[in-house]
């Protein structure tokens, strides 16, 4: 069985040749660190990851949390890990220096945590939305708020969950129907149901604070009238130690197919009528502060997507090069030895499609990692503010595009293993299972597609995507003086082209026919998908010509790799786009004319 979880190669030559990380300190913010400091910080990921996470990933999900007595049970091994996680600094990795953070861009902290995604997603998401839950109270919190509630969430003693979904409502929102009534010291009296809370409830942390979307009783309908609440499964006491239980109880634990190691419950709030919540930003702009932390975990579901493909590309690499099987086509002796399987052209196939989507789903996950430095720390305000709109623009597609097309990569490794890949004896089958939550996760793909299509692509007259085509341009101008890149490079423009006239015409009709407009969005952010990976190949593949005419020496067949894995890409998935995209400028009508009964 392969115990190999992460190319950590092709994560330095990301972060270095093709994002160009050691650029970034010579910004104030990171003139501390370098090169060095940062290739650091993944090694040690990788030592923590190998000794802590990895080991137990069949273990967390075969033996997944169970009831005990009212308290959750989970292998010992998982809190060894979370807390090996948090001694070495990892929950801070890029919080400022004065709160005792790395101070790493998040260019660098995202790699690292691919890193423990890629050994072990479900001990990793208790971290992970703890981080986005600080990230949120750090943003939108009041100064007494972040007092309390911070400093514990970013030492590890509090771990942190987002609290959205209810039995009802589903993805729609506007349904939410918890009740968050006023008392009169300033906090609320919180009551309803929640589901699919992922890190719920657990015994890894002291306490567990949990951000909720609620309902005022003089809240307007819909997603205008959601506030949103810090609700701790215990309160706090003036001098900040643990207080009471708060009223939030635990009703039940799903089992699901994939990422069985992190719990998945469903939680009652005020029960009894003790469950006490304090308002985080503004009465009824809940949505908007929670977009902060759903947005931080939209990106962490693309990577962890990617990564869990990527543990299965290397699994099937690793297998394919070691299994013995069949001869060449052209072989007529029966008696001679067989070969491994690797040799066999549709074998290769497989896993040249499953790198191009693995390797271009990091890319396009670390380039989004890579725009919140630059909105951060850009050299003008015109440079952040243009990173912003590009992050907006590329959100739903980082999120969603990996979760399909890195899950494909993990259903390719299962072919590649043949019937061993069906067992439990070869680690794809449960790669695949967790991967296939990915689509789910932190909004549908179908979500994100309208989002995408109706909101982002359309939104100022379609200026983010005009900072989209400039941005491509820049690097297909790049790679006009290479014989070999410069036709990627016009296929690219040409691809892109359709993306701005399919948006210009679902802009146009938007407001007579909104259904039919809309209807083809998921094709739309599959095309926009494969359009915004085959620049992030385009990129790569300007590092690699670029490695090997300096002499790339021992290093030569990673490169040769990538322009392979490139010239792939562009001939077998970017020429797709144009059919999808055609059919979202011509409001292709199928789906909304289908009805129930013909279904």
């Amino acid at each position: 069985m392969s115990r190999a979880f992460v190319n950590r190669r092709d994560l330095a030559f990301q972060l270095l040749e093709v994002l160009d990380v050691e650029a970034l300190t010579a910004r104030p913010r990171f003139a501390d660190h370098s090169r060095e400091t940062f290739l650091a910080a993944l090694d040690t990921a990788v030592d923590v990851a190998a000794e802590r996470f990895a080991p137990h990933y069949r273990k967390g999900d075969e033996e997944e949390p169970t009831l005990v007595g009212g308290r959750v049970r989970l292998p010992p091994e998982v809190k060894q890990a979370l807390d090996a996680y948090v001694a070495a600094g990892f929950l801070l990795a890029a919080r400022d220096a004065e709160v005792g953070g790395m101070q790493l861009p998040v260019t660098v902290a995202r790699a690292c945590q691919a890193v423990f995604e890629a050994a072990n997603v479900a001990t990793t998401a208790y971290v992970s939305l703890t981080s986005a839950n600080a990230s949120l109270l750090a943003e939108y919190g009041t100064a007494d708020q972040k007092r309390r509630w911070l400093a514990p969430l970013l030492a590890g003693r509090f771990f942190g969950t987002m609290a959205l979904t209810e039995p009802q409502a589903g993805s729609s929102l506007a349904d939410v129907r918890t009740l968050a009534t006023p008392l009169p010291d300033g906090t609320f009296a919180i009551s309803g149901t929640k589901t699919f809370i992922s890190g719920g409830d657990h015994e890894l942390a002291e306490n567990i604070v949990h951000l909720v979307l609620a309902r005022t009783p003089d809240a307007p309908p819909g997603v205008k009238g959601i506030s949103l609440f810090l609700v701790p499964k215990r309160r706090l006491n003036a001098d900040g130690s643990l207080g009471a239980e708060n009223d939030v109880a635990l009703a039940g634990l799903f089992h699901k197919m994939g990422w069985r190691g992190t719990t998945s419950t469903q939680l009652a709030f005020g029960e009894n009528g003790r469950c006490v919540g304090e308002l985080v930003g503004e009465r009824h702009r809940g949505l908007a502060c929670m977009f902060h932390m759903m947005n931080e975990a939209r990106i962490g579901v693309g990577l962890a997507a990617v990564m869990l493909g990527t543990r299965s590309h290397l699994a099937a690499v690793e297998y394919a090069r070691e299994r013995p099987q069949g001869r060449p086509l052209a072989a007529k002796d029966p008696r001679s030895p067989q070969i491994p399987i690797v040799e066999h052209a549709d074998v290769r196939r497989m896993l040249l499609a499953s790198k191009a989507y693995v390797e271009g789903g990091l890319a396009l996950c670390l380039y989004a990692a890579r725009l919140v430095d630059e909105q951060r720390t850009g050299p003008t305000p015109e440079a952040q503010a243009e990173a912003a709109a590009l992050l907006e623009l590329l959100t739903p597609v980082v999120k969603a595009w990996p979760a399909q097309f890195c899950l494909e990569a993990s259903s390719l490794a299962i072919q590649v293993h043949g019937g061993y890949g069906y067992t439990r004896e070869y680690p794809v089958e449960q790669l695949y299972r967790d991967n296939r939550l990915n689509a789910i996760h932190e909004g549908t793909n179908g979500i994100q597609a309208l989002d995408l299509l109706g909101r982002k692509a359309v939104a100022d007259g379609g200026r983010a995507l005009a900072l989209l085509e400039r941005a491509v341009a820049r690097d297909v101008e790049r790679a006009a003086p290479s014989e070999a890149l410069r036709p990627l490079g016009a296929a690219l423009r040409q691809a892109l082209a359709p993306a701005g006239a399919a948006a210009r015409a679902v802009a146009a009709a938007l407001p007579r026919d909104p259904e039919r407009a809309l209807a083809n969005a998921t094709p739309y952010l599959e095309a926009f998908g494969h359009v915004s990976v085959a620049w992030m190949w385009l990129r790569q593949a300007l590092a690699a010509e670029r490695a090997l005419a300096a002499g790339a020496g021992a290093d030569a067949d990673f490169y040769r790799g990538k322009l392979a894995a490139c010239r792939w890409f562009f001939a077998c998935e970017l020429p797709k786009t144009a059919h999808l995209f055609r059919l979202v400028e011509q409001l292709e009508p199928s789906a909304v004319e289908a009805r129930p009964s013909w279904l």
